[in-house]
């Protein structure tokens, strides 16, 4: 297989990434580095299809990175895959997925699973063939945030690596993950990033290098609370001013109370509070505090009432706070009526 091929088969397997996402603009640019020269070439692109190489394959291969880079309030980049071709280099593949498919960057919750698609072709058998084109890793490394931080700024290399593994057959397999590895004692706080590599095994003329390469976001799980009224409080004449908490948003989803008749049911369609409900379109998960008032008109009637605070995801809807309570603005007037003749 010549480098030609290589080349844009490399560069057809980096730009199965999806780079352009609603509400930012991003610029997407390929990095070649040459080896055994080290020489670096950047190549601006499209969000999506298929080019050429910008420099001719060297004797030891090369190296391709796609990277995008998003203009909204700041810069920033993203690396998205990359990859090594070489003149007997195997080929790798790696597609991380998740239930959330709303996103440019593969991302899920703490408390969901995700999947790890990998495809190798190319290796070979026999004695006469190099062991670089006999043998790919698998390598699994994990990386925490800080504590309400993002991957802004954070140095990859710092990376904890959690397994490594090889391969010497050609083929796909997909890897099912419960849930994320990523340390934190509170496990549904957890946020970082996992990501899976394919790596070349070093020879006399080629390093060992990144043959396919995707990381995941891992985000908390949202928590929330109802402030200003208590669980069986009797309510009457007004009601009160409320707060409404919101704690790690999933950065696609939409927030609201609402208010139904009777004791606390989950899966419940309720009436929505006015000016309770929060919709987040980001990339990051987001807080909030919401202040209720004058919200008297989705009362219908005297009773037992539920006001429910959920948050609906690509995960479903999750209840993050109830409070149950009675109202009785009923007025109730005692007295007499005498007449004098």
């Amino acid at each position: 297989m010549s480098p030609l091929h290589y080349s844009i088969t490399a560069i057809a397997l980096l730009l199965s990434c999806r780079v352009t996402a609603q509400g930012l603009t991003y610029t997407n640019f390929i990095r070649q580095t040459q080896y055994p020269s080290k020489v670096q070439w950047d190549t601006s692109l499209a969000s999506a299809g298929s080019q050429l190489a910008a420099l001719a394959i060297e004797q030891g291969g090369a190296n391709f990175e796609l990277w995008t880079v998003a203009s909204g309030t700041q810069l920033t980049s993203y690396l998205l895959s990359s990859g090594y071709v070489g003149a007997y280099i195997p080929l790798a593949t790696v597609a991380l997925r998740s239930e959330d498919n709303t996103s440019t960057l593969p991302r899920t919750r703490a408390d969901r699973p995700f999947f790890v698609d990998y495809t190798v072709s190319g290796l070979q058998t026999g004695m006469t063939y190099p062991a670089a084109s006999m043998s790919v890793n698998l390598l699994r490394y994990v990386q925490a945030y800080p504590t309400g931080g993002t991957n802004v700024g954070i140095d990859r290399t710092q990376a904890t690596l959690l397994t490594q593994s090889s391969t010497t057959t050609n083929g796909s397999q997909t890897l099912t993950f419960a849930l994320t590895s990523i340390p934190n004692a509170n496990r549904s706080k957890v946020r970082g990033e996992e990501r899976f590599s394919v790596y070349s095994i070093a020879d006399y003329q080629a390093p060992s290098a990144i043959l396919a390469s995707q990381f995941i976001q891992i985000w908390p799980v949202a928590d929330g609370s109802i402030t200003g009224i208590t669980m069986n409080q009797l309510i009457r004449y007004s009601l009160p001013q409320l707060t409404l908490t919101l704690n790690d948003l999933y950065p696609t989803s939409s927030t609201y109370a609402q208010v139904y008749k009777g004791e606390a049911a989950l899966g419940t369609t309720g009436s929505i509070v006015p000016g309770s409900a929060l919709v987040i379109n980001d990339s990051v998960p987001h807080c909030s505090v919401l202040t209720l008032k004058d919200y008297q008109a989705v009362f219908s009637s005297e009773g037992r009432w539920t006001m429910e605070l959920l948050t609906a995801t690509p995960f479903g809807i999750d209840r993050l706070a109830y409070v149950s309570f009675n109202i009785d603005r009923t007025i109730k007037v005692n007295g007499t009526l005498t007449t004098a003749e």
